[in-house]
């Protein structure tokens, strides 16, 4: 059985893993995407949109590579609301999306799930976390499961005890407000402690394993 593992998950300095206000107009909230400076000129986040040339980066080509399934909250899937985005909604990422593998969507709206191109499909899961891992689990065999984000669904897997490993990193980016990762959680009485500390001109990625 392979690792639960997050890995690429940008948080500011401040501690916020996403901005405020998330929606259509803004995924990744207001001045979330500033967190993301680190990944866009890489190699792996360009081939990601379909364009050649970046930097080679190890932490960016492990942010997707060695999954057989992954899971995301609510809104890594569609902004925030009951319709989904609208009746043709199919996620953030266009008909190709970059999980190539089985996708497990937690959520309190039942849908059926959605096939697309690439391999990845869709399966919206209504009974909770742990449902969500052992189907993941099931799915991906020997290889990893990705808990893709967001702040929320980290956080409950954190809280579960279910993330064998952790990368963050930590943009030089101050949000002042939005999700905040690390509120009220004691990581190291949940067993987490620093293997891996790697600065950067455009981040500082820290590995955190349990």
């Amino acid at each position: 059985m392979g690792k639960v593992r997050v890995a690429g998950f940008a948080v500011s300095i401040d501690g916020y893993g996403a901005g405020p206000d998330q929606g259509l107009e803004h995924p990744l909230g207001k001045g979330g995407q500033a967190l993301h400076g680190w990944f866009y000129p890489t190699r792996a986040f360009r081939s990601m949109i379909g364009q050649e040339g970046g930097t080679d980066d190890r932490f960016a080509d492990a942010a997707m590579e060695g999954f057989g399934a992954f899971i995301l909250g609510r809104n890594m899937f569609g902004p925030a609301g009951d319709d989904w985005g609208g009746p043709d909604w199919k996620g953030w990422w266009g008909d190709d999306p970059p999980y190539h593998a089985p996708t497990f969507v937690l959520t309190h709206h039942a849908r059926p799930p959605i096939e697309m191109k690439g391999g990845t499909t869709f399966h919206f899961v209504t009974d909770g976390i742990e449902a969500a891992l052992a189907r993941a689990r099931e799915a991906a065999g020997d290889r990893d499961v990705k808990i893709g984000g967001g702040v929320a669904t980290v956080r409950q897997y954190l809280l579960a005890g279910a993330i064998d490993e952790m990368h963050l990193a930590v943009s030089p980016v101050l949000l002042g407000r939005g999700e905040a990762l690390f509120a009220g959680l004691d990581l190291p009485g949940l067993g987490y402690r620093v293997t891996e500390t790697v600065p950067t001109p455009l981040a500082t990625h820290l590995v955190l394993t349990r």
